[in-house]
């Protein structure tokens, strides 16, 4: 036990000098505030499979942008089976447009933004940037604005934000933060940003990416069979020029996650694809997280209080920003070792789906490996 714990000191140590997690990741609500002198015209494409729950609210927040440019949105309908597509008209200053089958080789949601860009760009040749966001987010009134000014302050390429998450129930609280470190600590959003750096991740519910760069890697066709889309996306782009990602205090999922269960689908649907599918790499995985979380409260239960406690508490410093930017108290972060577990079991679940067939699920849909 105690070379165990000494490794995940020397772990914590190492993910806080290089991670910087503990200084927290940067904001798009403060990242720029001058615009440029005339405003873009920017095309929003939501695609929308079942989401009559929540689209009507979306779309509002969307129409209602404080934007000092022209703004066009286009819904696409993708084959969803309830009121989606009727309540999406009914929203005012949309258009909606209907996607067909995916193709072969190609994922629905991506077949469904590919179908809503090349109906938006038909309309609207000379928009350009192309805003990508889900139909279960809430946006910020000055959301596009800040994205627009802070993309051409920079010149950026593509800027994403990563949501705000419903976290309102027990479970909510104790795995929704977890979900958004453990990406943070996956994708280190400075390194994201740095230009030298080759990390490139982005948070796929709301993108806003330059139309030149999309038509220089080839546009959505460059990613069509990726489950991670959005972390493809950033990737191709990069390769090409500057992207930036971030966090928001106003901007919000409408997905509620009631139960562990619902969690675990999220989790499920792409964490072995992340793994590549390598039985290696799922078990160098769950090696580290065991160590890295489960190892520090069972050394000060076991007597190795000094070096247990010591990586116990780097962990819940490095963790400390992200429960703030969720409301919660600072002894949460104690719980962290929960979390990690639970993710853990989360993962190794994506990978018996995966075997039993029944990988990459999502909304009815199943994807195989490529």
């Amino acid at each position: 036990m105690t070379l165990l714990v000494a490794l995940s000191l020397l772990a914590w140590i190492y993910l806080t000098a290089t991670r910087v997690l503990w200084r927290g990741a940067p904001f798009l609500d403060e990242a720029e505030t001058e615009g440029p002198a005339a405003w873009p015209l920017v095309l929003a494409v939501v695609p929308a499979r079942n989401e009559a729950d929540v689209i009507a609210r979306s779309l509002r927040s969307l129409v209602g942008q404080q934007y000092g440019g022209r703004l066009a949105v286009v819904v696409v309908d993708d084959e969803s089976t309830d009121d989606t597509a009727d309540i999406a008209r009914g929203a005012g200053a949309v258009e909606v447009v209907r996607a067909t089958a995916p193709p072969e080789g190609w994922t629905g949601k991506l077949w469904a933004v590919e179908t809503g860009l090349r109906h938006g760009l038909a309309q609207h040749p000379d928009a350009a940037f192309v805003w990508l966001t889900d139909a279960d987010i809430e946006h910020a009134p000055d959301e596009l604005r800040n994205f627009v000014a802070l993309a051409e302050a920079r010149r950026l390429d593509l800027a994403s934000v990563m949501v705000k998450l419903a976290c309102e129930t027990m479970w909510d609280r104790l795995l929704i933060p977890a979900f958004v470190f453990f990406f943070q600590k996956l994708y280190p959003f400075r390194w994201v940003n740095d230009p030298a750096s080759p990390t490139a991740a982005a948070a796929g519910g709301s993108m806003l990416v330059r139309r030149a760069a999309l038509d220089r890697i080839g546009g959505i066709a460059a990613i069509k069979n990726e489950l991670i889309d959005d972390c493809a996306l950033a990737r191709a782009v990069k390769r090409g020029g500057p992207i930036w990602l971030g966090l928001t205090e106003s901007t919000h999922s409408l997905r509620p996650y009631r139960t562990p269960g619902e969690i675990a689908d999220m989790v499920a649907r792409t964490a072995y694809h992340q793994l590549r599918y390598s039985p290696f790499a799922l078990a160098g995985t769950v090696i580290g997280m065991l160590l890295l979380y489960l190892v520090p409260p069972l050394a000060v239960i076991g007597g190795h209080i000094i070096l247990g406690a010591l990586a116990w508490a780097l962990m819940a410093w490095n963790y400390w920003p992200t429960l703030r930017l969720y409301g919660q108290s600072m002894w949460r972060a104690l719980l962290l070792p929960i979390a990690g577990v639970a993710y853990t079991l989360f993962t190794l679940d994506s990978a018996l789906r995966h075997w039993q067939g029944k990988g990459g699920a999502w909304k009815a849909r199943h994807y195989r490996a490529s």
